[in-house]
């Protein structure tokens, strides 16, 4: 009889709460590619630089919230030498941008790549 109440209670709480919608993890990094741009600058700075820029959701259908991005550190020739996260925060409406800003570590150059989000809402809401 416990197990069926269980079942009873998952079952509830699955229709209240919603199925949930694919996160960053279900997706190849070309397929996060079509759906995000990353567009970023550094301003210089010998201590600390300052990663700063647009993530741009080319999805009409969802927001994404909860994102997180993937800041990598190159070496002069590409080779990634570290890497950090950031947030960005507020999430990123459906074919709109969101500001983000990182501080970073010094490198010769940087790659920002969608690490992870959730999609919330349909249209412009959540």
């Amino acid at each position: 009889m416990r197990g069926i109440g269980a079942a009873a209670v998952f079952a509830a709480l699955t229709l209240v709460v919603g199925s949930p919608r694919p996160s960053a993890q279900n997706y190849s990094q070309q397929s996060l590619d079509r759906i995000f741009r990353v567009e970023f600058e550094v301003r210089a700075d010998p201590q600390r630089p300052t990663l700063s820029g647009y993530v741009y959701n080319l999805e009409s259908g969802y927001s994404a919230d909860r994102m997180t991005l993937l800041i990598e550190r190159l070496d002069a020739s590409g080779r990634v030498i570290g890497s950090s996260t950031t947030w960005v925060l507020g999430g990123v409406p459906p074919g709109n941008r969101t500001y983000f800003s990182a501080r970073v570590e010094p490198a010769a150059s940087y790659r920002v790549r969608v690490n992870g989000f959730d999609w919330v809402g349909r249209g412009g809401g959540s």
